[in-house]
């Protein structure tokens, strides 16, 4: 009996090792700058655009399992999944949001650069060297200066947490800081 006890501790705690170890190899980096683009009347913004990659030595995450999650002065809501371009993969982006016409509370991969396992039209896991640019829709309380976070939560691995500020004046595509 307690042999048996010890070998059943041993595998639970390998088995926590284990899932320890590919949570913390399996995490997104931002890459380059974080854009909002405005509504047409340059009142707030309509959405906004966030390119990123895995970290170095991560593992492959499926981005069609994230939940992506937004907040501001003003409210907070999680985002849904961008969906409906009538293709096979419904996590890329149709004409509607990628188009200008926006959707808040949902997001969509905008394009999928240097992937391996798929091309910009189909899968959405995100490879290693590879980059994919999402784009999420933000309500019209992203107005000038005020404060958005936007978190990004995949299935297994660390939360990429980003915060900004819309600036003061708003043109149609302006880096956030």
């Amino acid at each position: 009996m307690v042999l048996g006890a010890g070998f059943f501790t041993s595998q639970t705690a390998q088995a926590t090792v284990h899932t320890g170890v590919q949570q913390a190899s399996s995490s997104m980096e931002l890459v380059g700058n974080i854009y909002g683009v405005a509504d047409g009347t340059l009142a707030h913004l309509k959405y906004v655009n966030v390119t990123i990659a895995l970290t170095a030595g991560g593992t492959p995450i499926d981005l069609s399992q994230m939940v992506v999650s937004y907040s501001d002065n003003h409210q907070g809501y999680n985002a849904n999944v961008k969906g409906g371009n009538g293709g096979t993969d419904l996590f890329f982006c149709d004409n509607a949001i990628a188009g200008g016409a926006g959707a808040a509370q949902e997001w969509c991969i905008g394009s999928k650069i240097n992937s391996v396992t798929g091309t910009a039209t189909t899968g959405a896991m995100l490879d290693n060297n590879a980059q994919m640019v999402i784009i999420v829709g933000v309500p019209t309380t992203a107005d000038p200066n005020t404060k958005i976070s936007i978190n990004f939560q995949p299935a297994v691995g660390a939360v990429l947490p980003i915060t900004r500020t819309v600036p003061g004046g708003l043109t149609v595509v302006q880096p956030l800081y």
